[in-house]
């Protein structure tokens, strides 16, 4: 399979939990699998592991997993938000560690990180857990822009999480944020994703809305190394496709665009 250089994070969840599905993801382009802690249940994200190691092997491709932290997340009738006064790093956080330390999994995501000192609590607890697995640092905090440099220095990789960071500053700076954190990891060599409703259209509809077309190709453009898919593919109706339209968009962003190193996960 001819696949695109900036690679496709996908979640998987309710709608993707069977092996038959995860193996489509797989062929339709899938090349990072994310598990979201913030739902579901350790046994059954045990089978979803399962299910892509499996369905990497009959590939022969490589396909690392990540294991999103939930967090000091609050939840409220209009959503979640950051839950500020504690431990970035959170009992519960402690635990998914060991679980997935125990799995074998490639990389943890930390939620709300505030600066590279949250990234050291999250490698020690890495670190005792038994595992060397790497840190993808989620930049979704107003207070996390201005540090955003030692955060990059210190992290193994960086995910621009405009859902949170959409709560947290003005909608309209989202992309002149997104395009100066882009620029900033690429000049440090840090792999970046650029995360959240990237084709969310494709939630409910098997053909994305134009402008999440374009938001996909431009995230190339700028230079993401990956790009991410949430909903679209834990419980969207449509997540096969929704890979191999993303694929598509992909290939064509980097036929067009300026041809720059990518820094895989």
């Amino acid at each position: 399979m001819n696949t695109s250089r900036t690679q496709i994070v996908a979640t998987i969840g309710p709608s993707t939990k069977t092996s038959e599905r995860i193996r489509a993801l797989v062929g339709a382009g899938l090349d990072v699998a994310r598990i979201n802690m913030s739902w579901g249940s350790q046994e059954e994200d045990v089978g979803f592991i399962r299910d892509v190691r499996s369905a990497a092997e009959a590939a022969q491709r490589r396909v690392p997993i990540v294991i999103d932290l939930m967090g000091p997340r609050a939840q409220e009738k209009d959503g979640h938000h950051f839950a500020g006064g504690t431990e970035i790093i959170t009992d519960k956080d402690r635990e998914d560690i060991r679980w997935g330390a125990d799995q074998g999994v490639e990389y943890f995501a930390l939620s709300y990180v505030g600066g590279p000192e949250d990234i050291e609590v999250c490698r020690r607890a890495i670190t005792e857990a038994g595992s060397t697995a790497k840190i993808i640092a989620k930049i979704e905090r107003e207070a996390a822009l201005s540090r955003a440099p030692d955060i990059i220095a210190a992290a193994d990789a960086v995910m621009v999480a405009r859902g949170d960071l959409g709560n947290e500053v003005p909608l309209e700076q989202i992309p002149f944020i997104q395009f100066e954190l882009v620029q900033r990891a690429k000049e440090a060599r840090t792999p970046v994703i650029v995360a959240t409703e990237m084709l969310s259209s494709m939630t409910e509809h098997e053909t994305p809305a134009r402008a999440d077309v374009t938001d996909v190709a431009l995230a190339v453009l700028m230079g993401a190394d990956a790009v991410m898919l949430s909903n679209e593919t834990a419980v969207g109706k449509y997540p096969i496709e929704a890979v191999a339209m993303m694929e598509r968009i992909l290939r064509e962003a980097e036929l067009r665009g300026i041809h720059t190193t990518r820094n895989p996960l």
